[in-house]
């Protein structure tokens, strides 16, 4: 059985995946969800990384990395220290060597792309950014009035995003990306473009929108499961 460490995008928060992990304890495996520093502006990939690591203890065997979001700026590099057997990548951002999260945005042409996105779907882009339209409109309702109790999250990544991505090139170890079919914020067109570029693998779709762990935690458990071709 294997041992997830679970690490949540910009919000911080390990709460994102407690729809997952106890469907994927259920079946035997061991799960840690990681709370990241987004609260202090001065915390860097260093310390980021260091979190990760830490929330992994002494465990060496087994290891399963999974990222959402900006936790694919993070997942690659603590798997590479931890010696992981596997990284996952869900809804996730991929850095190249030396990019910053703050270039990747441009870099990759997300902006556009999600405008584009929204043209094909007949979707109307909000003139400011709308959380709420962009990751919760795919969530059951009693998780979004639950999402809406806790608050946003306040977040700063001064550090982080200024930061070049320290690696010379991914990890040597299997990964995975997942994407869902319906993230308004990385659209699945535009996923598929920029992991094949810069991964060179083929994503595997789940549903929902980019919050999938929220929105279709059994979908998301059962992916995360499956065994890397």
């Amino acid at each position: 059985m294997a041992h997830f460490v679970l690490i949540p995008g910009a919000d911080g928060r390990g709460w994102y995946w407690h729809r997952v992990a106890p469907l994927l304890e259920d079946l035997g495996n061991s799960t840690v969800s990681v709370d990241l520093p987004v609260s202090d502006p001065t915390a860097g990939i260093e310390r980021y990384v260091a979190t990760v690591l830490e929330a992994i203890g002494g465990r060496r065997s087994d290891l399963v990395l999974v990222g959402q979001s900006l936790g694919g700026f993070i997942a690659p590099i603590a798997a590479a220290e931890a010696q992981a057997d596997q990284i996952i990548l869900l809804n996730a951002m991929v850095p190249t060597p030396g990019e910053s999260a703050g270039a990747w945005w441009e870099n990759t042409g997300q902006g556009q792309a999600r405008a584009d996105h929204y043209a094909r779907e007949g979707l109307d882009l909000p003139a400011e950014f709308d959380p709420i339209e962009a990751f919760f409109h795919d969530f059951p309702p009693d998780v979004f009035q639950e999402a809406m109790a806790m608050g946003a999250q306040p977040a700063r990544f001064d550090n982080l995003f200024s930061e070049p991505w320290p690696l010379a090139g991914w990890p040597d170890i299997p990964t995975r990306v997942l994407q869902a079919r319906d993230d308004r914020f990385f659209p699945l067109e535009f996923q598929h473009r920029v992991v094949s570029e810069r991964l060179g693998i083929e994503i595997e779709e789940v549903p929902g929108g980019h919050l999938a762990a929220l929105s279709h935690p059994k979908e998301v458990a059962e992916k995360l499961l499956a065994q890397p071709a």
